[in-house]
């Protein structure tokens, strides 16, 4: 990270890492927090929601980074600060009903496709707009940003800065909104160039991934 920030111009101070911790157990997280890691990534609410419990006790900032299926919303919204994927509006509705009933307030991200796949999550940019005056006039649900996963089929500094526009769409609905989820393990760097302020790590920090916490 602080040899990508100094490639690119930028303070490492500007960057939050999100350790994503899916098939790893609790016992890794502790390890991360003992590190000075405040921030958790899971994908799956299943495995994050008894995790988050056996962590309750330590300062953590949860992150839900995977897609999210409306029916997880109540469960989710009990445990994540932070949903990085919210790409349609029933998802939007559901989370917002979700956070009031739970009394909490959730911040969320436009997750935004970068090569128009329906099958990979995400929002073509043409929808972003939308989605975040949905997202900004929801009770409950602050518009926190936007996050995107660098499809394979383009290369990552060229996909990053497509972000870009749908960040400044973004941030012209709520100035507050700064937040760019984008990179991981293998596409940190162009990230980082391109603007990004979170991080999503996994593989390099823990390794290559284990079977999954049953």
């Amino acid at each position: 990270m602080a040899k990508a920030c100094a490639a690119a111009g930028r303070d490492v101070s500007e960057l939050t890492l999100i350790a994503v911790t899916k098939t790893r157990p609790a016992s890794d997280v502790r390890l991360l927090h003992e590190l000075g890691l405040s921030d958790v990534g899971e994908n799956r609410d299943s495995e994050a929601a008894p995790k988050a419990a056996q962590c309750a006790d330590l300062d953590l900032t949860w992150h839900f980074v995977g897609q999210l299926q409306t029916n997880k919303a109540a469960s989710v919204v009990r445990y994540a600060s932070v949903v990085h994927s919210v790409d349609r509006p029933r998802l939007i509705v559901a989370l917002g009903r979700a956070a009031r009933g739970a009394g909490r307030v959730v911040e969320c991200l436009v997750e935004v496709s970068l090569d128009g796949d329906p099958a990979r999550g995400g929002a073509v940019a043409d929808d972003v707009p939308a989605l975040a005056e949905a997202l900004a006039a929801e009770e409950g649900l602050i518009l926190g940003g936007v996050m995107a996963v660098a499809p394979l089929s383009m290369a990552p500094a060229d996909a990053f800065t497509r972000l870009l526009a749908s960040a400044a769409v973004v941030r012209a609905i709520r100035p507050g909104a700064m937040v760019i989820s984008a990179g991981m393990s293998g596409d940190l760097e162009a990230a980082v160039g391109a603007g990004a302020t979170h991080l999503r790590i996994g593989t390099a920090l823990l390794g290559d991934r284990e079977p999954r916490v049953r």
